[in-house]
């Protein structure tokens, strides 16, 4: 059995690298999505965020519905389960 022991840390990847971009973001409860435009150890910030309630179809270019927030939107990193890019 072959046993991979290197590890290698690079933080310029992960939200770094999508900061400025608009991600969809998968918690343990809800799914949002927005602009990231910051980010700490604990949490991320998303600006035009909305609440994705319905996606419909994911190759869809829209959510099927997906409610708009009134101001900026902070998630702990914690509750994060999966994120990406929204194309």
């Amino acid at each position: 059995m072959k046993v991979i022991t290197r590890i290698e840390e690079n933080k310029e990847k992960g939200f770094m690298d999508l900061i400025g971009q608009r991600i969809t973001v998968f918690c343990a409860i809800y799914i949002y999505t927005g602009d990231l435009v910051g980010m700490n150890d604990t949490t991320i910030k998303l600006d035009n965020p909305a609440i994705v309630f319905e996606t419909g179809h994911f190759k869809e270019p829209q959510w099927k519905d997906a409610q708009s927030l009134p101001n900026a939107l902070y998630i702990q990193t914690a509750m994060i389960e999966s994120f990406g890019l929204v194309k």
